[in-house]
């Protein structure tokens, strides 16, 4: 973590202080924290250092390694089936990107910060939030009743869009009526498209992606890009092509025309989720994003972990065996877990350079790796909230019509007040996706704090200009070089993904990238299976 302080320059200049003294400048010192979550263990498997030999060995039946949601959901399902003779390796960040901080009692995240409602599709999602709680009565029904507390509220979410705030993502403020028209025919075909089956009667987009039809004709989809897609049916509106292009950006941090056109139209076919107390479309939230889950979901699984990263994982005649290693005070100390079985719950860049002979299973690291997105996304400690326009109250997410930022969401907004509280964190996120992600990673790793806040502040600037710096009292920043896997064209059908889905042995794989794309849904769906299969 570097933690640097320094100044930033505010001006503020009434209307009334034209050639008076009325206007002011201003420097607001601002403390800020930069984290690099496993870049150090990153390297250290990169750069092949050597390691001391272990000094413990643990026995076990079942071995996870990785504690984010894949394998938080195999713990959880072990212990549920009353297999408890397990133990969790926690990688190089509990829960990776679930994770998230604190400043003082105020929570944030510093990943995923939001679930949709599960759709039928999802039971393994449903089960999972009916144990914890979540849900609170008719899991299975098409339409469960959630705890009202994790329902999100509104204002839920409005656009910064020529000069104006909106209500609302789409734009709409001084769009002319051509456009709008062709939003209006957008959302009817994807209307249609969310109860379309395949010649296989399976419903062509579902979660998981797993039960999603194989129809050739629809798999076409996603031989194209979105853009592709949007253009080949007709598609002109900028305001459209914005539209779909940020919601690429901010769910698979990659723009539109390099998402494959299938992902893109996934992204809105395949959450329909309902519920007895909430509205379609509705999300659950929590101020901390998902880090409170992924932690009911850690004590729910017995918290049977351990910390450290695994450098390397082998078959033996007896099961498996894991290499693994925990840096303390700078010093790497090792210890050997030998386990029946295996559940590999790590990003495919890592499980390539840490399970021995991985081609065997079918996986060519130089062939069938995804690219990877990096992500940043910082915390504003607000010791103020910021004055805000008259046009539309503070939102849970309030994102502005530009590039290269994501907006920025209110973690206090779920506190049901009737007056705001004395302090809020604003979490901004940016997607680096103006360059490639190998140009976007050297410049992450390079920059400095300073250059990381005026980037990581984009958004905010422009929302609130210079009364947006005075009322900030610190920043977290947190980088992700590797956050997500991008689902470019051609994903579906990489088969190397395909044959670690469907390898079963005494390594299991479980993790959201077996299914092309980062999120919640499908990272438990392979954490459920691998769990399943471990249990035999």
């Amino acid at each position: 973590m570097q933690r640097r302080s320094f100044l930033v320059w505010s001006a503020a200049t009434g209307a009334a202080a034209l050639g008076s003294y009325a206007g002011f400048n201003r420097w607001q010192e601002i403390d800020t924290a930069v984290n690099y979550p496993g870049r150090a263990e990153g390297h250290f498997l990169r750069d092949h250092k050597s390691l001391p030999e272990p000094s413990e060995v643990i026995d076990t039946d079942v071995v996870i390694l990785g504690s984010g949601i894949a394998g938080l959901t195999a713990a959880w399902k072990l212990n549920k089936e009353g297999k408890q003779d397990f133990l969790m390796i926690s990688g190089p960040q509990l829960y990776g990107n679930a994770a998230g901080g604190h400043f003082g009692d105020l929570a944030y995240p510093t990943g995923g910060h939001y679930l949709p409602l599960p759709s039928p599709e999802s039971v393994h999602v449903r089960e999972i939030l009916s144990d914890l709680g979540i849900i609170q009565r008719n899991p299975f029904s098409e339409k469960p009743y959630y705890d009202e507390r994790f329902i999100l509220h509104g204002p839920e979410e409005r656009l910064l869009i020529n000069g104006q705030w909106q209500d609302g993502f789409v734009p709409t403020h001084g769009v002319p009526a051509a456009e709008l028209a062709e939003h209006k025919r957008f959302f009817a075909e994807v209307e249609r498209l969310r109860v379309l089956k395949g010649n296989d009667g399976k419903r062509v987009f579902v979660f998981p992606t797993a039960l999603s039809s194989s129809d050739p004709e629809w798999q076409a989809l996603d031989r194209i890009s979105l853009k592709t897609w949007l253009e080949q049916n007709g598609y002109r509106a900028p305001s459209l092509h914005w539209y779909l292009n940020y919601c690429c950006r901010d769910d698979y941090g990659t723009r539109y025309d390099k998402v494959s056109a299938w992902a893109g139209l996934h992204y809105y076919c395949s959450r329909w989720g309902q519920a007895e107390n909430a509205g379609n479309g509705a999300w659950l939230t929590w101020p901390g994003g998902m880090h409170p889950v992924a932690e009911a979901m850690d004590k729910a699984a017995g918290a049977r972990r351990k910390n450290g990263t695994a450098v390397s994982l082998k078959t033996t005649a007896a099961g498996v065996e894991a290499l693994c290693f925990d840096i303390v005070d700078g010093v790497a100390k090792t210890y050997l877990v030998r386990a029946r079985k295996a559940i590999c719950a790590m990003p495919l860049y890592v499980a390539a350079r840490v399970v021995r002979e991985i081609k065997q299973y079918g996986f060519d690291p130089k062939i069938h790796t995804p690219i990877y997105a990096p992500w940043m996304v910082a915390n504003f400690l607000m010791k103020d909230f910021p004055q805000e326009r008259p046009d539309a109250p503070l939102s849970w997410d309030n994102v502005v019509y530009q590039e290269p930022g994501l907006g920025y969401v209110v973690s206090t907004h779920q506190d049901i007040r009737v007056t705001p509280p004395a302090k809020t964190v604003f979490s901004a996120y940016v997607a680096l996706s103006d360059r490639s992600p190998e140009a976007a990673r050297k410049w992450l790793d390079k920059a400095s704090p300073e250059e990381l806040l005026t980037l990581a502040s984009t958004d905010l600037k422009t929302a609130y200009g210079w009364k947006f710096a005075p009322c900030v009292e610190r920043v977290d920043i947190t980088l992700r070089g590797h956050a997500m896997a991008a689902p470019l064209p051609g994903f579906r059908s990489n088969s190397g993904l395909k044959a670690l889905r469907e390898h079963n042995g005494s390594i299991l794989f479980a993790h959201a990238d077996l299914s092309g794309f980062s999120v919640f849904e499908e990272a438990a769906w392979w954490g459920y299976r691998a769990a399943t299969l471990a249990l035999v």
